[in-house]
């Protein structure tokens, strides 16, 4: 069963930055795209980046030129780095990871981490 498990959430002011991690279980080669939402409260859950096995990278319009996805194959891990934050990107970050196998689609989700941003 895969896991995957954020850190590096926090509280942090306006024009700050943060760091969270995403570490797999398993070799995130497997996947086929990793990738960053967000869930603002009372808000829908929003994709904010994405990482291709290919190490290709899209972003939302809201984190392009301020957020950076990563990953570090040998840990295992994606990162997201934020920068130039602004109170509007509080919410709860969740790592996803999909695999296609045939005609399945796996999708995996990490429990969330927190990010507060203080104006």
């Amino acid at each position: 069963q895969v896991q995957l498990v954020e850190s590096g959430g926090g509280l942090v002011q306006a024009g700050g930055s943060l760091r969270l991690s995403c570490a797999a279980s398993g070799s995130i080669l497997n996947f086929n795209a990793m990738h960053w939402y967000r869930q603002a409260q009372g808000k829908q859950r929003e994709l904010v980046a994405t990482i291709t096995s290919t190490g290709s990278t899209n972003y939302a319009d809201s984190a392009n030129g301020r957020f950076a996805i990563s990953r570090d194959i040998a840990k295992n891990t994606v990162y997201l780095q934020m920068n130039s934050l602004r109170p509007e990107d509080t919410a709860v970050y969740y790592c996803n990871a999909i695999m296609r196998s045939g005609w399945n689609v796996l999708d995996y989700w990490g429990q969330g981490t927190q990010v507060t941003v203080s104006s």
